[in-house]
């Protein structure tokens, strides 16, 4: 067993991401969280790509203020969000008054737009993925786009795309770099039901560097 999609080994994951937002210009665009999508996203406020027709969504937040360092959308912003002025940013944590309601309205939102045409993904050590982490119930949900999650492992209750959520899009983008994404690399090609190896899209493509790829 593969990985579900195309991989794309690179010599540089966050350059290559760059590189291939501006090639296909989305219109909307779903962001993550993590140190390699930081590292994307400050290549992304200088790259080619028209922001001000972009609508920008998120795949999955912690439940802290966006002030926080933990918040993906403050990082997203530090990185370069307040730089290139978007059409519209839809906030995850703002979007309700308790994680729940949050979900709720974020679910709503993203079952009412056309399917999104760039969603960026990474991958955990655990192979997770957005925060649909191994063997929380989140991971089985097919009712719903949007949905709460947490586990023992991770800190802070999150709201995260379900499968079917990361399914309505166009393209999915997972990026996976260092050595220590290795392993999941390897579960997952191996037939392991890990969630990275749940990831269903009408193109999903898998940027991964030789340290990851192995």
């Amino acid at each position: 067993m593969s990985l579900p999609g195309e991989l794309r080994i690179v010599d540089h994951v966050p350059q290559a991401f760059a590189a291939l937002v501006a090639q296909e210009s989305p219109g909307s665009i779903a962001l993550s969280g993590g140190d390699t999508a930081r590292q994307c996203y400050e290549l992304l406020a200088v790259a080619d790509v028209a922001w001000g027709s972009v609508e920008v969504f998120f795949s999955d937040e912690r439940w802290v203020p966006v002030s926080d360092p933990d918040s993906n959308e403050g990082m997203a912003r530090r990185a370069f969000l307040d730089t290139v002025t978007p059409r519209e940013i839809h906030s995850m944590r703002h979007a309700g008054g308790t994680p729940a309601e949050a979900a709720a309205e974020y679910d709503k939102l993203v079952g009412s737009v056309r399917p999104i045409a760039l969603v960026h993904l990474g991958l955990g050590p655990d192979g997770h993925t957005a925060s649909l982490f191994p063997g929380t119930p989140a991971v089985d949900v097919q009712d719903r786009l949007v949905v709460t999650n947490a586990d023992d492992l991770h800190p802070y209750e999150r709201i995260t795309f379900t499968f079917p959520g990361i399914a309505h899009s166009e393209l999915v983008v997972v990026t996976v770099a260092g050595e220590e994404k290795r392993d999941a690399m390897r579960r997952i090609q191996a037939g392991e039901d890990l969630p990275g190896a749940r990831i269903r899209a009408p193109r999903v493509v898998w940027l991964a560097d030789r340290a990851a790829a192995g």
